[in-house]
C-alpha cells in the first residue's frame, strides 16, 4: 500500500474521536491535581492546612500557563486546582478538544514538578459556556468552593492538633453550619474573618496595561511606554463584589 493510501486510511482512525468548542462558546478549563492527597500527606512535608511553598508553586504554575501561547484572559487557583478563561475568539488548534486538554494537563504537571522537585500530574477538563453569566456563576462557585475548603481545613486540623484521630475528627465537624464551624475556630483563638483573603477565595490573574518611565538612548529622552503585565491578586473581593469585579474586568478585555 502506498504511503498516501496508509496515510489517508490510519489518518481516520486518528481522528475518529476529535471533538471541538463550536464558536462562540466561552472556553473554561480546570486543571486538577491527580493523586494530591497522597502527595502533599505523603511525599511532602507541608504546614497544616496551608502551606506557602505549594501555594507559590500553584501560582508559578497559573502563571507559567498563562504565557505558554494561549489567549487567557482570567486564570483562578485554589487548593489543587487551576481555572481558566480563553478569550471568546481564541482558535488555538482549532478549538479542538484533545489538544487543549492534552497540552494544559502537561504544561502544568511539567512546571509543578519543578516548582516543588517531586512528580506531580493534573487532568484537565473544559467546560464550554454559552454566555457572560454563566461564566460569572463558573467563578463564583469555585470561589465559593474555596471559602467553603478553606474554613472546614482550618477546622480539620485544629482538632486533629489536639490529638483527635481522622475519624473523630470527621464525625465531628459532620453536620456543623458554617456559623458552628465559625465559633469553633473561635473558641480556639482563630477568627476567621482574619485569615488571609487568598486562603478563603483563591487567587486571580489577569493582565493589566501600566505606564512606566524609560529612557530612550537615541532621542536621549525619557518616554512613557504601555507595558502588559500579569497581574497575580491575593486579596479577591467576595460574593456579589466578586461578581461585579468579574464583570467589569473581564468582559472588556473580551469584547
Amino acid at each position: 500500500m502506498k504511503f498516501e493510501m496508509l496515510d489517508k486510511k490510519m489518518r481516520a482512525f486518528e481522528t475518529s474521536m476529535d471533538q471541538f468548542v463550536i464558536p462562540e462558546l466561552y472556553i473554561v478549563t480546570r486543571l486538577d491535581g491527580r493523586g494530591f492527597t497522597k502527595l502533599t500527606k505523603e511525599l511532602l512535608e507541608l504546614e497544616r492546612p496551608f502551606d506557602i511553598r505549594f501555594s507559590d508553586a500553584m501560582i508559578q504554575t497559573t502563571k507559567h500557563i498563562m504565557n505558554c501561547g494561549f489567549n487567557i484572559v482570567y486564570g483562578y487557583t485554589e487548593s489543587d486546582e487551576i481555572s481558566l478563561l480563553f478569550h471568546l475568539d481564541d482558535n488555538s488548534f482549532g478549538r479542538k478538544t484533545r489538544k487543549l486538554t492534552s497540552i494544559l494537563a502537561g504544561e502544568a504537571s511539567a512546571c509543578f514538578s519543578l516548582a516543588l522537585n517531586t512528580v506531580a500530574t493534573f487532568d484537565c477538563r473544559i467546560i464550554p459556556l454559552p454566555n457572560d453569566k454563566l461564566v460569572i456563576d463558573y467563578f463564583r462557585w469555585r470561589a465559593e468552593d474555596a471559602n467553603r475548603n478553606a474554613l472546614n481545613a482550618y477546622c480539620y486540623w485544629k482538632l486533629r492538633d489536639q490529638g483527635l484521630s481522622s475519624s473523630v475528627v470527621t464525625n465531628k465537624l459532620s453536620g456543623l453550619s458554617i456559623g458552628d464551624k465559625n465559633d469553633l475556630l473561635y473558641q480556639q483563638g482563630i477568627n476567621y474573618n482574619d485569615l488571609p483573603a487568598w486562603q478563603k477565595r483563591g487567587i486571580g490573574f489577569y493582565y493589566s496595561n501600566t505606564i512606566r518611565r524609560s529612557y530612550d538612548p537615541i532621542k536621549q529622552t525619557e518616554v512613557d511606554i504601555d507595558r502588559r503585565v500579569l497581574i497575580c491578586d491575593t486579596e479577591l473581593p467576595m460574593n456579589t463584589n466578586y461578581s461585579s469585579f468579574l464583570n467589569e474586568m473581564l468582559f472588556k478585555k473580551l469584547t
